[in-house]
C-alpha cells in the first residue's frame, strides 16, 4: 500500500510526535504491514518536480493511493478560493489537490485535530477560513463535504489530538494495512475507538486526589486540576495516561491540565486553559456520564471523608504527609 503525507495549515507537531514513535524503525514496522511511505515532505529526500510529478501520478491514477494522510487544517480562504495556501511550485490551491487526491485514495486519514475539526489554525476570528477534512468544528462537511467515502468505503480517519498520539497513527495504518478497521471501529467524531473510548481520567497520576475531591489551587500542587484547573480529563476522549508518550509522558504528569486537545473546539474553551468555569461553586464541565446532582453528592461526601495526607498533600508541590504504616490485617 503506497502512503503519501501532505502537510497543509499546521505546525508539523504532528509529525514531530511520529518521529517519535519507539520502534527502532519505523519504515520497517510499516513495511511489516505492507505499508511503503510514498512521500512525506519532511522524511523523504525528493523534492521540487520530483514531488509534483509523483502528486501527477497519483492523480492520474497511475500509481495507486491507497492511504492519504493530511497534517494541518484547510485553509479555504479567501473567499473559498483556497489561495491562502497554495503547492509550491505547482499554484495549485491545496483544497483542490487534496480533493483531487482524496477522490482517488483506498483511504484518507486526518492526522491531528487541525485536520479533523480545524483546531488551532481555526481559533479567533478564524481569517483563513480553515476547517478539517470532514468536519467544520463538529459539524459535518469540512472540505470533501458531509457524504464523502474513500474508495474503500469509509468517511475520513480522524486521529485526533494536538499533536496526535504516534502510536495513534501507526496503530491506525497498521490495522487499515491488515484490512482490520471498519466503520463500527470509528466513534461518532470518526475517531478510531481503540483510543477515542477511553477517557484521559483513566490512569490519571491525580486520581487519588479526584476521588476525595482534594483540588489543587495553582500550577505548582499536586491536587486534582478539575475543580481550580480546568482539567477536562474526565470528559476528554483519549488513552494519554494508560499509553504514555515515549513511555513516560502526558500533560497531566507533567504537572498540566487536560484541555481536550482530541476535542472539536478544543482551541476556544470560552475560558482560559487553566481556570475552571462555575456556576455557583460547581464546575460547568462535569465528568462524562455524571448527572450534575451526583457529582455535588458525591463532592460533598469525598471531601468530608478526605484524609489529611491527601489534604493536605494537594496543595503542596510534594509529598510531604507520607501514607500511613498500617498492620492491614491479612495473612
Amino acid at each position: 500500500m503506497n502512503l503519501l503525507w501532505l502537510q497543509s495549515g499546521g505546525c508539523g507537531g504532528c509529525s514531530m510526535s511520529l518521529l517519535s514513535h519507539p520502534a527502532s524503525d519505523l519504515f520497517a514496522l510499516l513495511q511489516g504491514a505492507g505499508i511503503e511511505v510514498a512521500w512525506h515532505p519532511s522524511l523523504s529526500e525528493q523534492s521540487a518536480d520530483e514531488v509534483l510529478a509523483l502528486l501527477a501520478a497519483f492523480e492520474r491514477e497511475d500509481i495507486a493511493l491507497d492511504l492519504l494522510c493530511v497534517e494541518g487544517s484547510l485553509l479555504r480562504g479567501p473567499e473559498g478560493s483556497g489561495g491562502f495556501h497554495r503547492m509550491a511550485g505547482s499554484g495549485r490551491p491545496m483544497v483542490e489537490v487534496v480533493a483531487a487526491l482524496a477522490a482517488r485514495a483506498l483511504h484518507v486519514l486526518a492526522i491531528g485535530t487541525c485536520a479533523a475539526y480545524g483546531g488551532i489554525t481555526s481559533a479567533g476570528n478564524n481569517p483563513a477560513d480553515a476547517c478539517g477534512l470532514q468536519y467544520d468544528g463538529d459539524v459535518r462537511g469540512g472540505v470533501l463535504g458531509a457524504g464523502f467515502r474513500a474508495r474503500g468505503g469509509l468517511p475520513v480517519i480522524n486521529v485526533a489530538g494536538c499533536p496526535t498520539h504516534p502510536g495513534w497513527i501507526v496503530e491506525t495504518l497498521l490495522a487499515l494495512g491488515l484490512g482490520d478497521l471498519r466503520e463500527q471501529d470509528l466513534d461518532a467524531l470518526g475517531r478510531p475507538r481503540f483510543y477515542a473510548e477511553r477517557l484521559v481520567h483513566h490512569g490519571c497520576p491525580r486520581n487519588e486526589f479526584y476521588e476525595f475531591k482534594a483540588s489543587a489551587e495553582k500550577p505548582s500542587d499536586q491536587g486534582c486540576l478539575m475543580e481550580h484547573m480546568g482539567c477536562k480529563g474526565t470528559q476528554a476522549h483519549a488513552d494519554c495516561n494508560t499509553r504514555p508518550w515515549n513511555g513516560e509522558g502526558s500533560c497531566l504528569r507533567g504537572g498540566y491540565p487536560c484541555i481536550a486537545c482530541t476535542e472539536p473546539g478544543f482551541e476556544e474553551p470560552g475560558h482560559p486553559f487553566f481556570q475552571t468555569p462555575k456556576i455557583a461553586g460547581i464546575p460547568i464541565g462535569l465528568p462524562s456520564d455524571m448527572p450534575k446532582a451526583w457529582f455535588v453528592a458525591l463532592g460533598a461526601l469525598s471531601k468530608s471523608a478526605t484524609p489529611r495526607r491527601v489534604r493536605e498533600n494537594a496543595v503542596s508541590f510534594r509529598a510531604s504527609v507520607p501514607p500511613a504504616i498500617r498492620k492491614t490485617g491479612l495473612k
